[in-house]
């Protein structure tokens, strides 16, 4: 089972809820895969604080232009959706930081004058906390799109029972490539205007991706009930209310594990993963 824990804003909590998750699991003797998916900013390793056993590079392809066989005739560009290649007069630029990596180029070409190349993006680490398999990726500064290396945390996923994939914030393309093929979308969400408004927008990319939606209310006992409101409105199943505490935030900022460390974040862990188990999300 593949369990995606995203929210349609930063600061929600969602690291604190999948890291919590995994470490549950782990606690009572089962394996679990802990996916940091969100490669432009990953914090997991700050809580699990596994260690590391192997680095590599994750690299993308992109498309190099053979000069002796180019006749320049454009038909790279204009099958390019992304506009990364251009013909300007006798010659074929490329454009790498916009470029997808489709492929469509190679096969448009006429002259077979297209190849392709791999270029490093960033680093995947892997490696072990205790019962949990760590993955994540960090993408290297500068770098303007994340989903390569976000399928290449998730290609790097060992084989466990459980996998909790930590996605970016959001509901960009980092969001839409890290959720795709999960089981459950778990939304971590807090009753703030803010993240009310985020929360419905993270709700109707789930919908039409067709995913199955939980949500998580964090910092349960701040704010207004308008969260509440709009999840019974939806029918989308509240499946944890954390209160807050200033206990987590504590343990937060001391990089400790809100399981670890708080009695009631370990009880509502716990009777949150028998929920995502049972199947009964209502």
């Amino acid at each position: 089972m593949r369990v995606a824990i995203a929210s349609g804003k930063g600061g929600t909590g969602k690291t604190t809820i999948a890291t919590s998750l995994a470490y549950t699991v782990a606690q009572r003797g089962d394996r679990v895969a802990y996916l940091d998916c969100d490669v432009e900013e990953p914090n997991g390793h700050l809580f699990l604080q596994p260690q590391i056993v192997d680095r590599r590079p994750i690299t993308r392809l992109v498309p190099v232009v053979d000069p002796v066989r180019c006749a320049h005739c454009g038909a790279c560009a204009q099958v390019c959706r992304y506009r990364a290649i251009a013909c300007v007069g006798e010659r074929t630029l490329i454009f790498t930081e916009l470029c997808h990596s489709c492929g469509g180029c190679l096969l448009a070409c006429p002259q077979e004058a297209i190849g392709e190349v791999p270029v490093p993006i960033g680093t995947l680490r892997t490696g072990r906390s205790g019962g949990v398999e760590f993955v994540d990726g960090v993408l290297n500064v500068g770098e303007a799109m994340s989903p390569p290396a976000i399928r290449a945390v998730k290609q790097a996923a060992p084989d466990a029972p459980l996998t909790i994939l930590d996605c970016p914030p959001g509901t960009s393309c980092p969001v839409i490539e890290s959720v795709r093929g999960c089981d459950l979308l778990l939304l971590v969400t807090e009753p703030t205007p803010f993240g009310l408004h985020d929360l419905k927008l993270a709700v109707e990319m789930a919908r039409t991706l067709r995913l199955e939606v939980g949500v998580v209310i964090n910092r349960a006992d701040a704010g207004d009930r308008a969260v509440w409101d709009y999840c019974q409105q939806r029918r989308v199943p509240i499946l944890a209310e954390i209160p807050d505490d200033r206990a987590v935030a504590e343990a937060y900022s001391r990089g400790e594990l809100a399981a670890q460390a708080v009695p009631h974040v370990a009880d509502r862990m716990r009777a949150l993963l028998a929920t995502i188990e049972s199947g009964v999300l209502a």
